[in-house]
């Protein structure tokens, strides 16, 4: 079975992005990261992927003239890339309908909480957390879905969770999720790069 070529979109750090890259690295994921893209270029991902002769691109929104075009830029650029995979590995930015149309069913997002508690529209980064904690629920854990037309609503390929503790913090619960992040997010594009995964309505089977 080829390698399926995958496009990592970022904002941030990357921690997740190396994650993925250390699994390709021992072997575990038959997959191979074509190019890296943040909407940041401060972002410590793009260092991430240099490191690694992986193609890392900065694309800015301001030098488009909508919010549209900056979408296009992103799916011109994997495409020149081969891309069959896309993985939204700390991504703050919305995707347009084109793009998702574009990529249906091969965008995977990881999402720091259980879905469909602590997410869509505003949940992101440090304030999932604080929600959480505010909440006062005992279980909050992370989420891989695939990326449909609305904010964190496509099925759901793998979760797992982690006890809340009475002490627990925002910080210290992000720190305990993201430890699970960089579990789960390698395992679902493993399952994905074997073909393991199959769509049934919201359902996702994933094959022996």
């Amino acid at each position: 079975m080829p390698q399926v070529k995958i496009g990592v979109l970022i904002s941030g750090s990357g921690t997740n992005l190396q994650s993925l890259i250390d699994y390709i690295e021992k072997g575990t994921i038959k997959g191979i990261i074509k190019v890296v893209i943040s909407n940041r270029k401060d972002a410590y991902g793009l260092e991430r992927a240099e490191k690694y002769k992986i193609d890392a691109v900065y694309i800015r929104q301001k030098d488009y003239e909508s919010f549209e075009a900056f979408n296009n830029a992103i799916i011109d650029e994997l495409k020149a890339h081969d891309v069959e995979l896309v993985v939204l590995a700390g991504y703050l930015k919305i995707l347009t309908p084109k793009f998702i149309g574009e990529y249906k069913n091969r965008i995977i997002n990881i999402h720091p909480s259980l879905i469909p508690a602590f997410c869509g529209k505003g949940y992101y980064g440090i304030k999932v957390h604080e929600e959480v904690i505010n909440y006062g629920v005992k279980i909050s854990g992370a989420t891989v879905h695939f990326v449909d037309e609305e904010a964190d609503t496509g099925p759901i390929i793998i979760q797992e969770a982690v006890e809340v503790a009475d002490d627990d913090t925002a910080e210290s619960l992000q720190a305990k999720v993201l430890k699970i992040e960089h579990k789960i997010l390698p395992l679902a594009v493993k399952y994905y790069c074997e073909g393991k995964i199959q769509i049934e309505g919201r359902k996702v089977i994933i094959k022996e």
